[in-house]
């Protein structure tokens, strides 16, 4: 009965090891419901050979019930299936955290690809701006090669401005409202590291030195280009601070429209020793220019018909320095001796053999306000004209350049003061009237009234798209201050005048800019001039730039 009921608990324990086999299993299949199909499969083989063991142990219980020594072989039987079953679920529970482990791989491989992708595209939109900038900088680079031809280089730039008047004088003769044009087209060489040169070509009526703005008028008829510039530069190796140039060219000297317009391009020769102090802590440049501008000839006398040529000799110290990390000041002090003017007051009077166009054409300026002396004859036809002053003119000139946080936002700041040394120094020169002719001046000459002014501000720039620019300026000049022919041609006059200039300009691309400039003067109130109202001078411009 002993071994009996030891048979009989032997078989309970392997029965509930088997039991727990079996209830382990849904549990496992719960932990691994991603699990594959053949584990399950493994795990039924497994349950099915624990029940064949049960029953194997049941034929040996009943077969050794009398023999103690044998009783426990079946009870470590059952304990080993025990085990294998222990160590099946064992085997299940590694199976479930593979599975675990490979969902947070592909759970990482899904985001790496997701990261891949972002990459791609960043990849993407760059060489998509690599692409454009390319395509930007080729047609910059094929804009470059059209304007360039081996050495030579072309610009140019045209003008339409719509110009009304008001007021003036009483009579309205200064009220009107014109359409203008302008230009000009530039061709510019670098032949080698000394020799540079070019010319240009611009509209405007030929008798008029200081404009190249051209009227819409004359029936429709053909507007003719002029020879504007034509000039070379040499710049030796050997001594590269220096500079030669001839021709017709650009001022090589700092100036105002106070003493010289920026549409005149002198004639002649001119010299230039440019020292630049990079290192030095205040003083940054200093200039020497020399010039030599031959701009008319005369015969000396009725008698005596040897060529007398009219000269203006004059220099230039210029100077620049850095004060400030945002300031500079450069500095200009310039000497302009006319010699033999009055060729130009006859020519501005009548056509002379002086005259543009070999003597066809008066020459044209701006009202000149000059004491001159005129000569007519009986028939009252002009036969001689004379300035009462000499004009040797000292000009100094001080700009400063203001940096601010901007780039677009730069400040200047400028004054010119010009005072003529020799005012009223030619009266003695001028000749006694012939026989049945008269002289005449149109205004006293006064030696007090010799000075100019020009104040001007600016604020801003006009040289890329969305740029702006507005300026202001002040201009006062007595009678006999300058030479009032090649000054600033857009004045009420060209000496004896007060003036007011506006300017505001905006870059609408790079190469088109839209400006206006509004001007308003009068002559000065004098004891030979009446008082006048302003004249008021409205331009309204749209310049392309080529």
């Amino acid at each position: 009965m002993r071994l009996k009921a030891l048979g009989a608990l032997l078989l309970s324990l392997v029965i509930c090891a088997g039991a727990k086999g079996q209830t382990q299993k849904p549990a496992t299949k719960k932990k691994t419901s991603s699990g594959t199909a053949e584990q399950w499969k493994s795990l039924q083989d497994t349950v099915a050979a624990q029940q064949k063991q049960i029953d194997e142990l049941k034929a040996i219980v009943e077969k050794l019930a009398a023999a103690n020594e044998r009783a426990a072989t079946p009870g470590q039987q059952a304990s080993e299936a025990a085990q294998r079953a222990q160590s099946a679920a064992d085997q299940a529970s590694q199976i479930a955290q593979t599975a675990q482990t490979a969902a947070a791989t592909s759970e990482k491989d899904a985001q790496h690809a997701e990261f891949s992708a972002a990459e791609v595209k960043t990849a993407v939109a760059k060489d998509s701006e690599k692409i454009s900038a390319n395509v930007e900088s080729m047609k910059k680079s094929f804009g470059e090669r059209i304007k360039s031809v081996g050495p030579f280089n072309f610009s140019g730039d045209f003008k339409l401005r719509d110009e009304p008047f008001f007021g003036g004088p009483s009579d309205q003769s200064q009220v009107r409202n014109r359409l203008r044009y302008r230009l000009r087209f530039n061709v510019n060489a670098k032949l080698n590291d000394a020799i540079s040169g070019g010319f240009t070509l611009a509209s405007g009526d030929v008798n008029n030195p200081i404009s190249t703005m051209q009227t819409a008028n004359q029936f429709f008829t053909r507007k003719p280009l002029f020879l504007d510039r034509a000039f070379i530069n040499y710049n030796p190796g050997f001594f590269k601070p220096l500079t030669l140039t001839g021709g017709k060219f650009a001022y090589p000297w700092y100036r105002t429209e106070l003493t010289w317009d920026n549409d005149l391009n002198p004639e002649g020769v001119a010299q230039k020793m440019d020292f630049k102090f990079e290192s030095t802590p205040v003083l940054k440049r200093i200039a020497f220019v020399g010039f030599e501008l031959p701009f008319a000839e005369t015969s000396k006398t009725a008698a005596n018909k040897s060529i007398v040529q009219s000269m203006v000799y004059g220099g230039q110290l210029q100077a620049e320095w850095e004060l400030s990390s945002r300031l500079r000041l450069s500095t200009y002090g310039g000497f302009y001796n006319w010699h033999n003017a009055d060729a130009a007051a006859f020519a501005s009077a009548i056509a002379t053999a002086a005259s543009p166009l070999n003597g066809l054409l008066r020459l044209n300026n701006n009202s000149t306000q000059n004491s001159i002396g005129t000569f007519k004859n009986a028939a009252g036809s002009i036969t001689n004209a004379q300035f009462a002053s000499k004009f040797a003119l000292l000009d100094a000139v001080a700009r400063f350049d203001i940096k601010t946080n901007s780039e677009r936002w730069p400040i200047m700041i400028l004054g010119d003061f010009v005072q003529n040394t020799r005012a009223c120094a030619n009266r003695g020169n001028i000749l006694p009237p012939a026989t049945g002719t008269t002289l005449s001046f149109n205004a006293p000459c006064d030696p007090r009234q010799r000075r100019g002014y020009w104040l001007e501000a600016d604020f801003g720039r006009s040289r890329e798209k969305g740029d702006w620019e507005f300026n202001y300026t002040r201009i006062f000049i007595e009678r006999e201050a300058v030479l009032g022919i090649f000054n600033f041609s857009e004045m009420r006059q060209g000496s004896n005048l007060t003036q007011h200039r506006v300017q505001i300009y905006y870059q609408a691309l790079n190469n088109i800019q839209l400006g206006f400039v509004g001007l308003i003067g009068r002559p000065l109130v004098t004891a030979s001039s009446a008082r006048e109202d302003f004249l008021k001078r409205l331009q309204f411009d749209v310049t392309y730039r080529f």
